[in-house]
């Protein structure tokens, strides 16, 4: 996807998030957020943008903490956070390709990282918003999902801070039964998980990475939309065969925090 495509899912995502925060109320229980309300879900999120916006318009080269969210609630909190959002999507939209800025996972270029990950975040927690609405999320384009899988496969979890390790070496499969060619394979070990997009599986090829084919002891599956959820935690998995145990390792242990 191309970065004025992450730019307009942000502006969506966003704008959705809004409204299932004002229309469920600040108070409401987030259950697919345990401890959190409303109100947190938004000053996270909200203060999350201004933390991206800062890194794109003034071209900072070194990482910074997130800044902590203003006591705001009710109307004033969800004024904020429209704010706040209105402010990146600008920032990202009319940002030069070429600004230099940090960023913490491989990217075309700084802007493209940042509008990337700014619109999935933004969706997973439109994804809470409107659970705490007590409504059935709605669900993100198969395209939409298929970078997001594979921003959180080969992004996040290629990280050394992945908390997701076995004892001993596991082969487990993820496939968007819905997208062509939607499918990576992951090496579980007591390393960070090592990820490449293809089927390295057993049909005699080497995946398009150049991995050697195996038999996965797991595979998760299911239209992208829903495994998208699930991977984030924000929903069952559609489908598990194999290895049950494998499964639950990477359910319990591949929360990104």
């Amino acid at each position: 996807m191309e970065i004025v495509e992450h730019v307009d899912m942000l502006r969506r995502e966003g704008e959705s998030l809004a409204a299932a925060a004002k229309e469920a109320g600040t108070d409401a229980p987030v259950p697919t957020c345990p401890g959190w309300r409303v109100r947190d879900l938004v000053r996270h999120t909200g203060a999350v943008h201004r933390w991206a916006t800062a890194f794109v318009a003034l071209g900072l080269t070194s990482p910074r903490p997130i800044g902590e969210p203003p006591e705001l609630d009710g109307s004033e909190l969800l004024a904020w956070f429209a704010e706040g959002h209105a402010e990146l999507t600008r920032t990202l939209a009319s940002a030069d390709p070429a600004t230099d800025c940090w960023h913490f996972l491989r990217a075309p270029s700084p802007v493209a990282f940042w509008a990337r990950r700014q619109a999935h975040e933004t969706a997973v927690h439109r994804m809470d918003a409107e659970a705490a609405l007590g409504v059935e999320p709605a669900l993100v384009t198969p395209e939409f999902a298929v970078d997001g899988i594979d921003e959180l496969l080969r992004g996040f979890h290629g990280r050394r801070s992945s908390r997701v390790r076995s004892p001993e070496p596991r082969l487990l499969r993820v496939r968007a039964t819905d997208v062509a060619d939607a499918v990576w394979t992951v090496r579980l070990s007591q390393e960070p998980p090592a990820t490449v997009r293809g089927t390295d599986g057993a049909d005699g090829a080497d995946g398009p990475d150049g991995a050697a084919s195996a038999d996965p002891d797991c595979e998760l599956s299911g239209p992208a939309a829903q495994l998208y959820a699930a991977l984030w935690n924000r929903a069952p998995i559609p489908s598990v065969t194999g290895d049950a145990a494998t499964a639950a390792l990477w359910r319990e242990t591949s929360g990104v925090g």
